[in-house]
C-alpha cells in the first residue's frame, strides 16, 4: 500500500504496527532495492515499511507486499525522526531499520526466522538486539562502478577490533564498545571521525520515550549494550553495500580508490555461518 506521507500512514496504515518484528527500510538511492525487500521478508518480518522517494519504481507484485512512505532522507534528522516517530505509534513491537543496499543476517537465519530469534531474546529478558555492520564491496569496479554486485561480492575477513566507550565523565559505560573495521577503518581518511563505528542497534523493541539518537544508540543505555550482565546474549550482523556505495560515489575519495580488494579479502557468501566463523555475530546461549 502506498501512503501520502508518514503523516497518512499514522492516520491510516497503523495496523501494521499491530504484530511484529516491522522492518523499516530508508531508501538513499535506487540500488538493489529489490533484493533489500526481499531478502528481509525472507527473514520473517511481519511487515515492511518502506521510506522512499517518490523515483523508486517497484515492480506493482512487491509493491502490493509492503507499505511504502514517501520520505526525504537528506534532511537533517530525517533518519532519527521517522525511526522514533514509528517508535511512538508502535509500544511493545519489535522493530529494525536498515537502508537499501543492507542484508539482516542472523545466527542460524537458514533454518530459524527472525520471530524465532526474537521470542528467545524475549525470554532472555533483553530488548534489544546488537548489529555489527559488515562491509561489502564489488570485486572488480570497472565492471561495477558504484561498488555494488550481488553475485561478487568481497568482505574483509580481519580488522575489526573494539574500543571501550566512556560517558560524559571519561568512565568506560558498562557492557559497551565502539566496534571498528571494515571500509570505514581502512579508509578513514574519508570518514568523518564520527561515522567510523559499525555498530548499531538495529533490532529494538519500541516503548514509549525511547529515542534514536544520531549516533545509532538510544537514550535508554540499556539498550545500547552487547551482553546482560550475567553471559553473552545473540548478536546480529548487517551486510552492507552502503559504505562501498558512498565512497565510490564521492567526488572527494573515488578516485583515490580503484579497488577495495586487498589481502584480507574474502568472497562473502552468504550465510551465516561465514559470518559465524568469522566472528561477525554470535548466537549466545541459543542453540
Amino acid at each position: 500500500m502506498r501512503y501520502q506521507g508518514l503523516t497518512d500512514f499514522l492516520k491510516t496504515g497503523t495496523a501494521a504496527l499491530t504484530k511484529g518484528p516491522v522492518a523499516m527500510i530508508f531508501v538513499e538511492d535506487l540500488v538493489a532495492v529489490d533484493s533489500t525487500i526481499t531478502h528481509h521478508q525472507n527473514a520473517g518480518f511481519a511487515e515492511v515499511l518502506l521510506f522512499a522517494p517518490d523515483a523508486l519504481e517497484l515492480p506493482e507484485a512487491l509493491e502490493q507486499t509492503l507499505h511504502r512512505i514517501p520520505y526525504d532522507l537528506s534532511r537533517e534528522g530525517a533518519l532519527e525522526h521517522a525511526v522514533n516517530t514509528i517508535i511512538e505509534a508502535a509500544p511493545g513491537i519489535w522493530l529494525y531499520y536498515g537502508f537499501n543496499a543492507e542484508y539482516l543476517f542472523h545466527p542460524f537465519c537458514e533454518t530459524r526466522s527472525i520471530g524465532e530469534l526474537l521470542a528467545f531474546q524475549n525470554e532472555e529478558r533483553r530488548d534489544a538486539v546488537l548489529a555489527y555492520v559488515v562491509d561489502l564491496y564489488a570485486d572488480d569496479l570497472g565492471q561495477h562502478p558504484d561498488a555494488v554486485s550481488l553475485d561478487h561480492a568481497l568482505m574483509d575477513k580481519s580488522g575489526y577490533y573494539a574500543l571501550g566507550r566512556m560517558d560524559e565523565q571519561g568512565e568506560p559505560r558498562e557492557r559497551q564498545l565502539d566496534f571498528f573495521g571494515g571500509l570505514r577503518w581502512r579508509f578513514e581518511e574519508h570518514i568523518p571521525a564520527a561515522r567510523r563505528k559499525i555498530d548499531r542497534i538495529a533490532l529494538f523493541r519500541a516503548k514509549k520515550g525511547l529515542r534514536l539518537r544520531p549516533n545509532h544508540t538510544f537514550n535508554d543505555e540499556e539498550y545500547n549494550t552487547f551482553a546482560c550482565p550475567w553471559h553473552n546474549n545473540i548478536t546480529v550482523a548487517i551486510a552492507s553495500f552502503r559504505t562501498a556505495k558512498a565512497l565510490k560515489s564521492n567526488a572527494g575519495s573515488t578516485f583515490d580508490i580503484p579497488t577495495f580488494k586487498w589481502h584480507n579479502s574474502v568472497e562473502f557468501d552468504w550465510t551465516s555461518k561465514q559470518l559465524l566463523d568469522l566472528g561477525l555475530m554470535e548466537p549466545g546461549q541459543w542453540f
